[in-house]
């Protein structure tokens, strides 16, 4: 473990943490309201890593030492999960293999202009395969606008790799999601870690769009567990995104969380609290304990 110039051990280092981020992050932890000047170019790092967030005042705030800990792991084997995506990428490793697997379906940079999937299963790893080579861009839509906890667990892994990776995720989703509190709150998820989510008050069709240069549609749009249309022919890609766009812009933003509404003794309690000098005076015109 290295050791810092004062004695302090770099303890954070094998997490990818410089001894001047870990400087800045164990300086945060004793004055956790920090405004204090810092390298521009640390802080920017700091906040990248997620160990520190920016606070209304233009200060920083850590994250405990345990969430910190947690988030470093996660970034670390993002990083390293990346790179072996990359590897396998560049040495066209899945291009390989299925060359010697006649029933292969071969979504890859190699594959047909057009190609019929039939059924569910082999839809999912069509889309796994689709979104494992996207670099850029992906765009989806949900027509049914309410995702399942089994469609959540399934799509969960694909969407935070993508969303790891630096790649613009865009969803547009049928209003039916806003009265689905187990859809809501994962689209929030999403939202959280970079995703941009709009919902759309009209009928949408269903698609998923990588790169703007490879597009699944349904077999039959009233039946999607049928089947699906893989096409990388240009035009009809094109087509695909201009209509994407379409409904994109048609649509509204996710609305944010609303707030739980406040009792009337919670409303009290702040008129009081406005007024009064001190929180034991407030106490006493409620008639209440001061703990309480």
């Amino acid at each position: 473990m290295a050791m810092k110039p004062d004695g302090t051990p770099n303890t954070l280092g094998f997490l990818g943490v410089s001894e001047p981020e870990e400087q800045l992050y164990r300086a945060l932890l004793r004055d956790r309201e920090d405004t204090g000047g810092h390298d521009p170019a640390v802080v920017t790092r700091v906040l990248e890593l997620g160990i520190a967030v920016r606070t209304p005042a233009g200060g920083l705030r850590p994250l405990s030492p345990k969430r910190t800990v947690e988030r470093l792991i996660e970034h670390q084997v993002g990083q390293f999960q990346d790179e072996l995506q990359e590897s396998v990428r560049s040495a066209g490793v899945v291009e390989h293999l299925s060359t010697m697997d006649a029933s292969a379906d071969v979504s890859g940079p190699g594959g047909p202009a057009v190609r019929q999937i039939e059924g569910l299963e082999a839809v999912r790893s069509a889309i796994d395969e689709v979104t494992f080579f996207a670099r850029t861009e992906n765009l989806t839509t949900n027509p049914v606008g309410v995702l399942t906890p089994e469609s959540i667990e399934i799509s969960r892994p694909i969407d935070l790799r993508i969303l790891r990776r630096g790649v613009r995720m865009r969803t547009l989703m049928a209003s039916a999601c806003l009265q689905d509190e187990t859809t809501l709150v994962y689209l929030r998820e999403l939202v959280a870690r970079g995703a941009e989510i709009r919902i759309s008050p009209h009928p949408i069709e269903r698609m998923i769009i990588c790169d703007r240069a490879v597009a699944l549609t349904p077999i039959d749009p009233q039946n999607t567990a049928r089947g699906a249309l893989l096409t990388r022919e240009p035009g009809l890609v094109s087509t695909v995104v201009s209509l994407f766009e379409r409904m994109w812009a048609a649509s509204q933003e996710l609305p944010e969380e609303a707030l739980p509404s406040l009792t009337e003794v919670e409303r009290q309690i702040l008129r009081t609290l406005y007024l009064v000098d001190k929180d034991e005076t407030g106490a006493r015109q409620l008639n209440m304990a001061l703990r309480t």
